[in-house]
């Protein structure tokens, strides 16, 4: 499957606007995608957030799997982060996160308590790709509508100070990618999580990359959710989409058999969890 680059020109001014913002940081809070917390991650922000304090959140966990989550929260914990896993539309989340920001940030508090500078909020810019849930992360932590949301990239598009409290101030930012995919997998699973505008790749293609993707890996939420035998998810994905669109009565004129409806239909039923809670990769090292 070809995976187009999905750069627009919002984004570089994105990017060299936050290079001028990291100055006034003292902390990058990194919004990730439990389902796929490497393909996730803009590598671009390890060099952007260098020498400032970090936080991972692994949001939309309660669509991942719980095994994984726990394999993901423990491998970067011991590349050194502090991590929390979250549902960003819970409010009952947050509240371990500004434990988790005074952790990240013990060093710099200590250091202001010894210069005698008191209660200056820390500053924490929020960072992740398109679609990751950073404004619902920032309005659910704040109590109140902050930022801008939306169910597709590219809601946010200009940073915006929010002082949630005295002791933090968030620095919102829009949700950047990286100018080019390295791994294609990379790019179908940002595909399957909606960070990528759906009109960038067909949505036929995509169904069968995730049905096959789900045979391997998942076919028990196949089984569940479609009603499918174990032959059934052991055929060719165009099987299991035809199959998929005649038992959900996906229709055109003179009873064809509507594939695309069909495709999209059971690409919104992984990003909205009703396919169960799934997980697209594992740590380089659970995979061997």
């Amino acid at each position: 499957m070809q995976v187009v680059q999905w750069y627009p020109g919002h984004m570089t001014k994105a990017k060299r606007a936050m290079k001028e913002d990291i100055k006034l940081i003292d902390l990058v809070i990194e919004i990730l995608d439990a389902r796929a917390p490497l393909s996730s991650r803009n590598p671009d922000i390890d060099e952007l957030g260098r020498g400032k304090a970090r936080l991972v959140l692994l949001n939309k966990a309660d669509l991942a799997d719980e095994t994984a989550n726990r394999v993901w929260e423990q491998s970067f914990l011991e590349q050194g982060l502090s991590t929390v896993r979250v549902d960003a539309r819970n409010r009952g989340d947050m509240k371990p996160i500004q434990t988790a920001i005074r952790h990240a940030c013990r060093e710099k508090i200590e250091r202001d308590l010894k210069r005698g500078i008191k209660n200056r909020p820390v500053r924490a810019m929020v960072v992740g790709i398109p679609n990751v849930g950073k404004s619902t992360f920032i309005n659910s932590y704040a109590g109140r509508a902050c930022a801008k949301t939306g169910n597709r990239p590219g809601v946010t598009r200009g940073n915006q100070w929010i002082r949630l409290s005295k002791e933090v101030e968030l620095l919102d930012t829009p949700g950047i990618l990286w100018p080019k995919f390295e791994d294609e997998q990379v790019g179908i699973r940002l595909a399957f999580l909606g960070s990528v505008k759906d009109e960038i790749l067909g949505m036929e293609a995509l169904s069968l990359e995730l049905l096959a993707f789900l045979s391997r890996q998942y076919p028990e939420a196949l089984m569940e959710r479609y009603q499918f035998s174990e032959t059934d998810v052991e055929t060719e994905p165009e099987k299991m989409l035809r199959k998929i669109a005649d038992r959900r009565n996906c229709l055109l004129k003179g009873n064809e058999l509507d594939t695309e409806k069909a495709a999209r239909l059971i690409i919104d039923d992984f990003r909205s969890g009703k396919l169960g809670r799934i997980t697209l990769e594992l740590p380089a090292e659970e995979q061997r």
